[in-house]
């Protein structure tokens, strides 16, 4: 294709703010930044429809949030440090967990959203596992539904402009690649190439870690937003901390429903792992059985798996009967029926589980206002880094998502109003973009087969980049997933009508799922210790604490570049706690 035709082929649009995705993060963005500023014309990208799409819909458990007598934003926070195993960004956590109080209350009482509460009409909070504080906000086991419906539904009374089934797939910069200036589009209707520039752009697609044989995101997840940020330059930290869900539904073979999430308020309601022969077994592993934090718990499954204690389909149960089967379908109402969609008794028998991966801790290195190293961009929840450091404790993500993305809006419509100029994208970006999104159509009479090189990353992710690693399997890893690349760049698809062309897209998915993985295999060869959710069988301890670093990695001329920064403990030191600095002080 000439660049002549390029260019009459590629649509062009201009938006003040663009957000790429429409998850808690960009939909809080795209509020915040309206009421900031209601003259700014603001756009919402999605590659699915809007209110239907993205992770935060299918959040079941819950908002972490201290709220109740005898919690307190100091308790929460060294939850959240000592959870991260003390990688965390204690900046970034700090934020997460005072704004996240704010946040609940504009949730509730601002746009709508209902709910549990105790009888004495106060909110009401649940366990979760890795708390020492029942905390856990939610709307029975489907607070992502009840929180995504209000947000779409006063971004739709906002008349803020969509771009629904519109699917980014670079990122543009300035001919001297100091700034951002657009982003290119496919829109997946037509199949067309669009460029849309904007003043500013949020990049909160969502993590999605679909690379794994079992996963909780829908299969259309592919970690674009950080596959587009790795092809800008930009260094993403802690890549190697892939969180695991200890019970990811296990259904058997031809369905999808398999490594949906079975919520962590089971277990933190008194449900019980069994393995295959009904035995419990999380005490032989940690005191705090079945409720210690997810990383521990989906070890010891893996490890009741590899011992061959499992279920008939490879995994382990998870029993409720035992708390009575009324009480479960009251409280669990949405698992209860999933569960029974699949031919389980989630109320009165047992379910098979598996971990699953679930969420990406690792992801663009961001500063407290949301801004990114390159000007223009800015990113919020799962796409990035730093915030929950080598372990996410369960109802801190859609905080994460809701705490950033407010803030990413307030900053965006700040930023534009101190400084409004267009910047011109480079065009040589855009042409060999293009070029890069139509060698499956060139590669169309070549023998490949996409589904073959899926199955494959899913086994090599899973067997030697997931939940326990070494060094011959990390490098093992590495090489596969180079000769998966280059067979996928020899794999054509036909080239007929690109309109919601699905073959077309499987391949930019694994593109992208390739890319990342690479990352992921690298940060954790280079990471010669055990830390939350990355353990090595070959060093199996942790390193001293006070000596910690955090992974970095960015993408040079195709080729991975890794470094190391010491974590600044800005907050508290391991082996001090806020609480103790508070009871002294009140002493």
């Amino acid at each position: 294709m000439s660049d002549e035709q390029q260019q009459r082929q590629v649509e062009r649009m201009r938006t003040d703010i663009l957000i790429l995705g429409s998850g808690g993060a960009g939909l809080f963005a795209a509020l915040h930044a309206h009421q900031a500023n209601p003259a700014l014309s603001i756009t919402v990208a999605v590659k699915g429809l809007l209110g239907k799409s993205g992770c935060t819909r299918m959040v079941q458990g819950g908002y972490n949030v201290a709220l109740a007598e005898g919690d307190s934003i100091e308790r929460h926070f060294m939850d959240t440090i000592e959870g991260s195993k003390w990688l965390a960004d204690q900046d970034l956590a700090w934020t997460l967990v005072n704004k996240a109080v704010e946040r609940i209350h504009e949730l509730e009482n601002e746009l709508g959203c209902f709910f549990d509460r105790n009888p004495d009409g106060t909110i009401h909070q649940k366990a979760f596992a890795g708390q020492t504080f029942d905390r856990t906000v939610h709307k029975g086991d489907l607070t992502g539904i009840e929180i995504i419906n209000r947000l779409a539904e006063q971004v739709w009374v906002r008349g803020i402009q969509r771009l629904e089934e519109y699917r980014a797939i670079e990122l543009v910069p300035t001919a001297d690649g100091k700034a951002i200036a657009a982003v290119l589009m496919i829109e997946m209707r037509t199949g067309r190439y669009v460029l849309v520039q904007a003043k500013a752009i949020l990049l909160a697609t969502g993590g999605g870690p679909t690379m794994y044989k079992y996963h909780t995101p829908s299969g259309d997840k592919s970690c674009d937003g950080l596959a587009m940020a790795l092809r800008a330059g930009l260094p993403l930290r802690d890549m190697e901390m892939v969180q695991f869900h200890p019970t990811g539904l296990l259904a058997g073979g031809g369905t999808r429903m398999t490594g949906t999430v079975l919520e962590e308020g089971l277990r933190g309601a008194g449900g019980w792992l069994l393995n295959g022969a009904g035995e419990r077994f999380m005490q032989n592993y940690h005191p705090n059985g079945e409720r210690a934090t997810r990383d521990i718990v989906s070890r010891s499954i893996y490890s009741e798996m590899r011992a061959g204690r499992t279920s008939p389909n490879g995994g382990v149960y998870i029993q409720m009967h035992h708390l009575g089967a009324d009480n479960v379908r009251r409280q669990f109402k949405g698992m209860v029926e999933r569960c029974g969609d699949c031919g389980f008794d989630l109320a009165g028998g047992r379910v098979e589980v598996v971990p699953t991966a679930h969420y990406m801790m690792g992801g663009v290195v961001f500063r407290l206002d949301c801004r990114t190293p390159l000007p223009g961009l800015y990113a919020a929840g799962e796409d990035t880094g730093g915030v929950h450091g080598a372990n996410r404790l369960g109802g801190n993500g859609v905080a994460n998502s809701t705490v950033f993305g407010g803030i990413a809006g307030e900053t965006m419509a700040a930023d534009l109003q101190a400084d409004s100029d267009w910047r011109e994208p480079d065009e040589a970006v855009i042409r060999r973009s293009i070029e890069a999104h139509e060698v499956p159509f060139v590669a169309r009479e070549a023998r490949g087969d996409v589904a073959a090189i899926r199955e494959a990353l899913y086994e090599t992710m899973w067997d030697d980049v997931g939940i326990l690693r070494s060094a011959t399997g990390l490098q093992r890893a590495l090489g596969k997933l180079q000769e998966l690349d280059a067979a996928l760049a020899a794999s054509g698809v036909p080239d007929g009508d690109r309109a919601f062309n699905l073959s077309w897209h499987d391949w930019i998915n694994l593109r992208n799922l390739i890319t990342v993985s690479r990352t992921i295999a690298a940060a954790a060869l280079s990471r010669e210790d055990s830390r939350g959710a990355h353990f090595r069988e070959d060093f199996p301890d942790t390193d001293d604490l006070q000596q910690s670093t955090y992974t970095l990695v960015s993408l040079r001329d195709e080729q991975l570049q890794q470094a190391r920064q010491p974590v600044v403990f800005s907050r508290v030191k391991p082996g001090e706690s806020l609480l103790a600095a508070a009871a002294t002080a009140a002493a």
